[in-house]
């Protein structure tokens, strides 16, 4: 039993441990200026209880990072993050390796969807409302009450960074919620984010990348 109790308290303090870890590390690859800037959509959560700014250089040219970023979503060109992780839950979510013109046009409104409607936990589905958008820029999406419990927005930023290459930024900013329950499954999910929006980042470079090269290339053999 003691033994038991022993084991038990090792694995929650490792638990414990690398969720502080992550929390310490919420600015992943953004320069201290990066993460101190005033970027499109911090006004909509002025007084954020958690915010994150993950950054990682492209490169390739604006325009080239946007064209993936803008296709992102379940039901679009996918997250281009882990999906086999995505999967393994039911999230069916398929990351592209094409840039398809269909998916190449966002207005104010409309919803990025990251959980499809019918699936177990959420069965309405999740998605983020789009609150400002400004080519090959500023990408922002919203979280609100009534429709969503936390009230936040997760927006994606590109900067031009000289000789072809460019900054790529997604920052996430959230208000304490009234709720100790909401509060907690933040908390959980956080470091969880933190990788996903990680890799959804090195996802978009390799993609951006590759498509640059793939153009300089065909450019060079004229």
């Amino acid at each position: 039993m003691l033994r038991a109790l022993l084991a038990a308290g090792a694995g929650a303090g490792a638990g414990a441990v690398g969720l502080e870890l992550l929390h310490r590390h919420r600015d992943w690859g953004a320069t201290p200026q990066e993460a101190a800037a005033v970027l499109p959509g911090d006004e909509l959560v002025p007084d954020p209880a958690v915010r994150t700014t993950l950054g990682v250089t492209v490169r390739a040219p604006a325009a080239g990072v946007w064209a993936w970023l803008v296709q992102m979503g379940q039901d679009r060109g996918g997250m281009y993050s882990y999906d086999w992780l995505e999967n393994a839950v039911g999230l069916d979510i398929h990351t592209t390796g094409e840039v398809r013109e269909e998916w190449q046009h966002l207005t104010v409104g409309d919803r990025v969807v990251v959980v499809p409607e019918g699936w177990g936990p959420l069965p309405d589905g999740y998605s983020f409302r789009v609150a400002r958008v400004e080519p090959p820029r500023v990408l922002v999406l919203r979280q609100a009450p009534p429709e969503h419990p936390w009230n936040g927005v997760w927006s994606f930023h590109v900067a031009d960074a000289g000789e072809g290459r460019c900054r790529l930024l997604a920052r996430s900013r959230t208000e304490a919620s009234a709720s100790a329950v909401v509060r907690l499954a933040g908390r959980v999910l956080e470091p969880v984010t933190l990788v996903m929006t990680r890799r959804m980042l090195h996802g978009i470079r390799q993609h951006a990348e590759d498509r640059a090269g793939a153009a300089s290339a065909g450019a060079a053999s004229r």
